[in-house]
């Protein structure tokens, strides 16, 4: 995917600057593929992702970065077992960018 596909699905809400955009999606696709376990789609509105308990910090840190710039997403942790569950959760009217995100990370899941 290139840059300017990477982009094309990020809301009009996003107050991140443009320039900074391809970064934080490097930094997503980071813990993608070093951290995410699993995925599982809850509801339309909520993703659930299952990583590496290791990368607990990190996921933390890019959470909260990314709520200060699109803060229409919400982010919560959960412990469970061996795994750190991370729900994401959107409005209806952000729908798409939850289904960009599913499909962006079932590429990176690790066994």
């Amino acid at each position: 995917m290139t840059t300017t596909e990477d982009q094309a699905w990020v809301p009009e809400a996003c107050t991140l600057p443009t320039v900074v955009q391809p970064l934080r999606l490097a930094e997503f696709d980071e813990l993608f593929a070093t951290a995410l376990r699993g995925q599982q789609r809850l509801s339309a509105t909520v993703l659930r992702w299952d990583l590496d308990p290791a990368a607990g910090t990190v996921a933390r840190d890019l959470t909260v970065r990314e709520s200060n710039c699109c803060s229409f997403f919400s982010f919560a942790f959960h412990p469970a077992g061996e795994v750190l569950r991370l729900d994401v959760e959107v409005p209806a009217a952000h729908v798409a960018v939850l289904d960009a995100l599913a499909e962006r990370t079932a590429a990176g899941i690790r066994p």
